[in-house]
């Protein structure tokens, strides 16, 4: 038997075509360890928006109820081309009800329950999902479990990967984001130091309210003075950053050098050989990354990806920071939302314009049965 309901789907073509349309689907019946999930909550993650929006030029996009289709300009739709053709679902995290299962133990047990799950598919009124992928939500809501994957086991993924690698502070580029005030709380209760860097005066006001002890404003004057000076007091020479673009991660690795190289009891031509590590985990700017030979030789730039880090992690750490996540849903790891919208509502010119800004304190809630 199979059950039918409405599904988001993006297809690009080779032309630069970009349709995102809404369509009706059929799921087929779970099986093994699969589950089949009602959907009632989704959150729209700048991780989502490279396959649902990209680079298109939704301000002169044809939009028709259910459907909008744009330009993707060059070299972006190139860039893209092993998707040219294929019709794409979307929508990395949600939370809903189990309505039918596998026949595995694990996935039984989650009959009639609410969970939140990473199907890749959550921009859908139903979803299959992994039951081992699946948290079950107690007396939770689908929208307080709605975002509780992608943010917070990124930002417990970063303390965790730095307490494995010896570190005793970090560096984040994007202080006031959702995942940013997470990563605030987490280094508080982890004793971790944290050098959050933002854009603006009513950010530091912000993340101050929320007990954060080195802010620093890129829009002062004094910036890399201020960086260096937190860099100095906490000792962070391992880095995060979502921008990608742009100059942010120079600057960080040009603070982190000037800070050691004033520690350094003889010169060196090689710079100081304290090591310092910048990861990029998202493309908030999407042009070129900019390095300049300031730093020496004892700096190391990555990505990071949360999927890959979980299963380097292994088991056992991964079921306790989802654990952790689920202990503090409300608190720590709660996130708030400007708007609700339904699979409709995602694509309307207003909703898209907006919500692809990606503005700190402004996601978007999709209720996909609302």
């Amino acid at each position: 038997m199979t059950t039918t309901g409405k599904q988001l789907f993006t297809t690009l073509t080779s032309d630069g075509t970009l349709t995102v349309e809404i369509a009706n689907s059929e799921f087929p019946d779970p099986t093994g360890n699969q589950v089949l999930v009602k959907m009632e909550a989704a959150p729209i993650n700048p991780s989502d928006l490279a396959i649902l929006t990209g680079a298109a030029d939704f301000e002169n996009a044809e939009y028709s109820p259910g459907k909008v289709v744009a330009k993707m300009p060059e070299p972006f739709n190139s860039g893209q081309k092993a998707r040219h053709g294929q019709r794409l679902p979307a929508g990395n995290e949600g939370a809903g009800t189990v309505v039918a299962t596998g026949d595995s133990d694990m996935a039984k047990a989650l009959m009639g329950q609410r969970v939140a799950c990473v199907p890749g598919t959550a921009y859908s009124q139903y979803a299959i999902a992994d039951a081992s992928m699946c948290l079950p939500l107690g007396d939770h809501s689908a929208e307080d479990g709605a975002s509780s994957f992608v943010n917070p086991m990124t930002a417990l993924g970063f303390a965790e990967n730095a307490k494995m690698d010896g570190q005793e502070a970090i560096l984040h580029t994007v202080g006031a984001s959702n995942l940013g005030q997470m990563l605030v709380k987490i280094c508080q209760e982890d004793g971790l130091g944290l050098v959050n860097i933002v854009r603006k005066s009513d950010q530091v006001d912000l993340l101050k309210d929320l007990g954060a002890k080195h802010i620093v404003n890129s829009a002062d004057g004094d910036f890399m003075d201020q960086l260096k000076s937190a860099i100095d007091e906490t000792n962070a020479f391992y880095g995060f950053d979502p921008i990608g673009g742009g100059k942010m991660v120079d600057s960080c690795f040009k603070a982190m050098e000037q800070v050691a190289s004033k520690k350094m009891s003889e010169y060196s031509r090689y710079g100081s050989n304290q090591q310092k590590r910048m990861f990029i985990y998202g493309r908030l700017d999407m042009g070129p990354t900019t390095l300049t030979p300031s730093y020496g030789f004892g700096w190391t730039l990555s990505g990071w990806l949360l999927t890959p880090f979980l299963q380097m992690a292994g088991g056992e750490t991964v079921a306790r920071m989802r654990k952790r996540v689920l202990d503090n849903l409300t608190t720590t790891f709660a996130s708030s939302y400007k708007s609700k919208v339904d699979l409709e509502g995602m694509l309307t010119k207003e909703a898209i314009l907006d919500y692809r800004q990606m503005k700190t304190g402004e996601k978007y809630l999709v209720m996909p049965n609302g």
